[in-house]
Formats: structure tokens, C-alpha cells, sequence
């Protein structure tokens, strides 16, 4: 059974960072792909970053590039997303999904996710 916890997420001004962890947990854990995604109110979820399970391969999505990071440790189970000069459109539920051989643009056919961690941007 394979379980993600996102934390990291709070309230912050506009051009600040911020950073959230993914922590898997499981048998297969560190061999998961994974992703982050955001849903706002009123808005269709948007996979934002994505990373293979070696890391070597990642996606960003247009309207984030520049500005996060996804990175991986393995030897940790845990998938962090750096995000920097946060802008008040990137408020969201930000959530974490995982899952065996998928490649970093399907990322939202994971079969595993987390429960979601607010992220406030204040402007």
C-alpha cells in the first residue's frame, strides 16, 4: 500500500518561496514517479511539476517555469517542490501523486495520491 503526505504548505507574501515535501511510503516508494498538482476554486486541477523515479527526467509546466523546482531524494522517500517568487495566482490546494511507469506528462493517471496542503499567497 502506498501512501503520500505532502506538508510544507502556509501562508506567504507575494515574491516569497516556499517549499513542500512529498513523503511516499511503501514497498514500491522509491520507485514512483511522481507529481505535484494545484487546484484553485473555480479551476480545472493543473499538474504543475513532475519528476521520474531516478529523477533524471522532469517537467514544469509554462505557467511555473523559472520559478519551481522539483527535486527528489530517494534515500528518503520524499519529492520536494521549491517554489519561488510566488505570485497571489499561485494560491492553490497543492497536492502529490504518484505511481509505477508512468512518464512525467501523465502524471494525473497516478493511482496514489496525498491529501492536498494549502498554499497562500498574499498579495
Amino acid at each position: 500500500q502506498v501512501q503520500l503526505v505532502e506538508s510544507g504548505g502556509g501562508l506567504v507574501q507575494a515574491g516569497g518561496s516556499l517549499r513542500l515535501s512529498c513523503v511516499a511510503s511503501g514497498r514500491t516508494a522509491s520507485s514512483l514517479a511522481i507529481g505535484w498538482f494545484r487546484q484553485a476554486p473555480g479551476k480545472e486541477r493543473e499538474c504543475v511539476v513532475g519528476i521520474d523515479f531516478s529523477g533524471t527526467d522532469t517537467y514544469v509546466a509554462d505557467s511555473v517555469k523559472g520559478r519551481f523546482t522539483i527535486s527528489r531524494d530517494n534515500a528518503k522517500n520524499t519529492v520536494y517542490l521549491q517554489m519561488d517568487r510566488l505570485k497571489s495566482e499561485d494560491t492553490a490546494v497543492y497536492s502529490c501523486a504518484g505511481d509505477l511507469g508512468l512518464s512525467t506528462v501523465v502524471l494525473q493517471r497516478s493511482r496514489y495520491w496525498g491529501q492536498g496542503t494549502q498554499v497562500t499567497v498574499s498579495s
